[in-house]
C-alpha cells in the first residue's frame, strides 16, 4: 500500500504540477517546504546533521536557517523537475549559466569520451536536460532500482523523455555498457557523492570518513575518459548556475586500487569546493559519513532505507 501510494503522489506530480504557472509552483514549492521544515521530521534532523559538518562554526540559530533554505532548494529541485516535460526547448536553453563550460566541450571535441560526476547539489536533471538540449549531445547514466517497480518506470520514462539513457544501477551489466559508450567517444554523468555499498571508496570529507563511488575513476582508467566534476547552485534568479572543475587525472603511478583511491579523493575535494559555496543547495537528506552510520552515536535512529535525493 505504501508503494502504491508513493507511486500515486509522484504521479500526480508531473501530471498536476507541470500544468501551473511558474509563480504559483514555486508558491507551492516554498509552502510544502516550510511546512516539512516545521514539522522537523528525520530527512530535516538528518539534513541540519550533515549541514553541521559542512559549516562546523555554525550557531544552532545559523543550522536553522540552513535547514530550512535546504529545504526550499529541495523543493524548488521537485517542482523544476515535475515541471521540465512541459518546459520549451528555449525555456531549458536559458535555464543554466556555465563557468569553465570548456573543459566539457574541449573534451567532447576530442572524441575521447567524458565522465561528469556530481554531488546531490541543486537540479541535476536540469543539468541533464540543458546538456541534451542546448549542447545537442545526448548522454547515458545509471538509476537506483526503485520500489514498486512502476515508480522506477516512471523515473526512466521521465529522464528518457529528456534525452538521456537510463540504466538500472543493478544487475551488473551498467559498467560494461557506460564503458562501452565512453570508448566511442560518448558522454557519460553519474550522481557520485553517496556509497554505503562495500564498493564504495572511502575518503576525506569535511575532515571526516566517507564513501564515494568508485566507479567514475575506474571508469576513467579502464577507458581513458576524461573524468569532470561539476557543481551546481541556485541564486535568486530563476537560472541555475553550474561550474565545470578541472580534469581529474589518472595517476602516473600505482596500483588500480591506488589509483582509484586518489582520484576519488580529488573528486570529493571538488564536490566539497560547491558545497562548501552553496551548502544550502546540497540536497543530502541521508547519512553520509561512517561515523554517523553508527545507530548509538546518530540522533534519527537507524539509517534510512529510503532512495539516495538524487537516485532518483
Amino acid at each position: 500500500m505504501k508503494d502504491k501510494l508513493t507511486d500515486a503522489l509522484y504521479g500526480v506530480g508531473w501530471s498536476t504540477v507541470k500544468k501551473l504557472p511558474e509563480p504559483v509552483a514555486v508558491r507551492l514549492g516554498r509552502t510544502i517546504a516550510d511546512v516539512a521544515w516545521k514539522r522537523r521530521g528525520k530527512g530535516v534532523r538528518r539534513l541540519e546533521s550533515n549541514y553541521a559538518r559542512v559549516v562546523p562554526d555554525a550557531t544552532p540559530e545559523r543550522l536553522a536557517e540552513l535547514s530550512k533554505a535546504g529545504m526550499r532548494s529541495y523543493m524548488r529541485y521537485w517542482m523544476e523537475s515535475f515541471r521540465l516535460p512541459a518546459w520549451s526547448e528555449e525555456r531549458i536553453r536559458n535555464g543554466m549559466e556555465v563557468k569553465d563550460l570548456h573543459h566539457l566541450t574541449d573534451g567532447l571535441a576530442s572524441d575521447r569520451g567524458v565522465i561528469l560526476a556530481l554531488p546531490h547539489l541543486a537540479n541535476w536533471d536540469l543539468a541533464g536536460a540543458w546538456v541534451t538540449t542546448r549542447l545537442q549531445t545526448p548522454f547515458t547514466t545509471v538509476q537506483e532500482r526503485l520500489k514498486p517497480e512502476s515508480l522506477y518506470d516512471r523515473f526512466v520514462e521521465y529522464r528518457a523523455g529528456l534525452g538521456m539513457e537510463v540504466l538500472p544501477h543493478t544487475g551488473g551489466s551498467a559498467f560494461g555498457m557506460l564503458a562501452r559508450r565512453l570508448r566511442a567517444g560518448g558522454l557519460v554523468c553519474l550522481v557520485a557523492d553517496r556509497d554505503l555499498s562495500a564498493s564504495g571508496v572511502e575518503v576525506k570529507f569535511f575532515g571526516d570518513r566517507a564513501r564515494v563511488p568508485a566507479g567514475p575513476a575506474l571508469l576513467a582508467q579502464q577507458t581513458g575518459a576524461l573524468l569532470l566534476p561539476v557543481t551546481l547552485w541556485y541564486d535568486e534568479s530563476p537560472v541555475m548556475k553550474a561550474r565545470v572543475h578541472p580534469p581529474v587525472e589518472v595517476p602516473e603511478t600505482g596500483t588500480r586500487a591506488e589509483k582509484t583511491s586518489v582520484m576519488a579523493q580529488t573528486l570529493a575535494d571538488a564536490f566539497a569546493t560547491g558545497i562548501a559555496d552553496h551548502p544550502e543547495d546540497w540536497h543530502m537528506l541521508q547519512r553520509l559519513w561512517l561515523d554517523d552510520l553508527d545507530p548509538d552515536k546518530a540522533p534519527d535512529g537507524p539509517p534510512e532505507q529510503a532512495p539516495d535525493a538524487g537516485q532518483p
